[in-house]
């Protein structure tokens, strides 16, 4: 119940204005946590790294913030205090390690901690990394203490977008101007579908830039295209050809010249080849397709950037 009161309340805090529904229950519709291992934790050995990612991985999702995110700005890490290690009194000797790890959630490329949780786990092993690992092992998932953590996290973000949301798409805007138009939609679509307001105003702005760029997009093809088949008359020309005109949006404002040069060339091949062209233009899509095609945009611009450095100097 607890549970289900706090998903509302962040729901309407995303909008104070107009009432909200949270979208579908998929990767776009939720907010989302990258996990960050840094480098500099105390001591711990490199085979104890992805332990650790594994864990803050399987906490994020048992906690409804799971999810493929490209180059996520928000982040889950964690710093680890070695308390203390001492040898057992065991035949064989063994390792034995009390460590403090801290839980941060925050923007990791402003460098904002959101907030903070600590725990102090044990471990014991027949060396100083297999004693560290098993400390990690003893690291919570599920842990209910992790609610609050997780929740204040989850409302400083969507604070984040209710605040900067005219910013988002002042910065988009820009980027198209100057033909970064992929740029653009990888920020438009990084808003997050359960902060409905901004989500919205964020799809309306990716429209026009869409259609710039689907413009432009034509422009470029149809010449190349006219230039292919004014160089090569035959069939094999106009399947170079036909490759192009394929790939153009039905919804660019050049389309009707497309279609003109399509036709042209299909009555060339019935000429030269006795037989229908194979080439066909695409169709125009809908509503709920244009939208995936902007997902789909933003997540391979996102996919083809290089890894974030991020901040978290002062977090601990």
């Amino acid at each position: 119940m607890k549970s289900i009161i706090l998903s509302i309340l962040i729901v309407i805090n995303c909008n104070l204005h107009a009432q909200n529904t949270a979208g579908k229950s998929d990767d776009a519709a939720r907010i989302t946590l990258a996990t960050f291992v840094p480098q500099q934790i105390d001591q711990m050995p490199e085979a104890a790294r992805s332990s650790l990612a594994n864990k803050l991985s399987q906490i994020v999702t048992q906690n409804g913030l799971g999810g493929k995110a490209a180059n996520e700005r928000f982040i889950i890490t964690a710093n680890i205090d070695v308390i203390s290690k001492d040898l057992t009194a065991t035949a064989p000797p063994m390792q034995a390690y009390v460590l403090d790890i801290t839980l941060y959630i925050g923007d990791g490329i402003d460098g904002t901690k959101f907030s903070s949780l600590s725990t102090q786990v044990k471990g014991v092993g027949e060396s100083e990394t297999k004693a560290y690992i098993s400390a990690l092992k003893n690291l919570k998932t599920n842990d209910p203490s992790y609610k609050s953590f997780i929740e204040t996290g989850k409302t400083k973000i969507v604070a984040f977008y209710n605040s900067r949301c005219d910013f988002i798409i002042k910065e988009a805007q820009t980027l198209a101007s100057q033909n970064k138009f992929d740029e653009a939609i990888f920020k438009l679509t990084s808003v997050p579908e359960v902060c409905k307001d901004c989500y919205d105003k964020s799809m309306d702005a990716i429209a026009p830039i869409f259609q710039k760029q689907i413009d432009r997009d034509c422009k470029l093809k149809l010449a190349e295209a006219t230039n292919l088949w004014f160089a090569n008359q035959s069939v094999e020309g106009a399947n170079q050809v036909g490759e192009i005109l394929a790939a153009i949006d039905p919804s660019a404002s050049c389309f009707g010249e497309v279609k003109a040069l399509y036709n042209k060339i299909a009555a060339r091949v019935k000429v030269l080849d006795a037989r229908e062209w194979n080439y066909k233009l695409k169709e125009q899509a809908q509503e709920s397709e244009r939208i995936k095609a902007y997902r789909d945009i933003g997540v391979a611009y996102g996919n083809g950037q290089p890894k974030t450095v991020y901040n978290v100097r002062g977090w601990w």
